[in-house]
């Protein structure tokens, strides 16, 4: 029966990709409102969790925000792993991509330095592994909940009645301009 649980448990690991783990680092900024814990852990399915370290990194090589916890970057990677999970030419593409950024890297994406890093992004742009994960990250970088939260966006006007009537017609640095420069008011 043991032999089973093992056979069992090991089929179980080897069918799972990775997790990505992490603990929030700015426990005190807007995220970690948001955050049950200061601990966070994703589980990815086609990307081991070395992969997804890498990703990671590689993200937030490309958008960069000193401030901005690990765990928004790490939502990048979980949709880059989910879109691998569903189109095995894409699968193959992230760990092709990830492999060519360890052997530029001379072994270890995570052990070059930043610079090191760049100047290999760099070469890799024109890259279709490079232009996917970039399409991907934009989107999903700057359109979640904790992104908003970092940069403090309040989400859209129009369902709250406009942002003038949220705290946004508070403009000082320019002068009030002419009255004719308003359109006229319907009758």
């Amino acid at each position: 029966m043991s032999s089973d649980l093992a056979l069992n448990r090991r089929r179980f690991l080897k069918g799972t990709g990775g997790l990505l783990l992490g603990t929030l680092v700015f426990g005190s900024g807007p995220i970690a409102l948001l955050a049950p814990s200061n601990s966070w852990a994703l589980e990815l399915t086609a990307l081991s969790s070395e992969e997804g370290a890498r990703l990671l990194v590689m993200v937030r090589r490309l958008y960069p925000h000193d401030s901005m916890e690990d765990a928004v970057y790490a939502l990048v990677v979980k949709d880059l792993d989910s879109k691998a999970a569903g189109d095995p030419g894409y699968a193959d593409l992230l760990h092709g991509g990830i492999a060519e950024l360890n052997e530029r890297a001379g072994g270890d994406w995570l052990e070059a330095g930043e610079a090191r890093q760049l100047a290999i992004l760099e070469a890799l742009q024109d890259s279709a592994f490079f232009t996917q994960v970039r399409s991907v990250a934009v989107t999903s970088l700057y359109s979640n909940e904790l992104a908003y939260r970092h940069f403090g966006y309040e989400g859209a006007s129009y369902p709250l009645g406009g942002y003038l009537n949220r705290g946004f017609n508070d403009l000082t640095w320019l002068p009030e301009p002419p009255v004719d420069a308003s359109p006229k008011p319907f009758a």
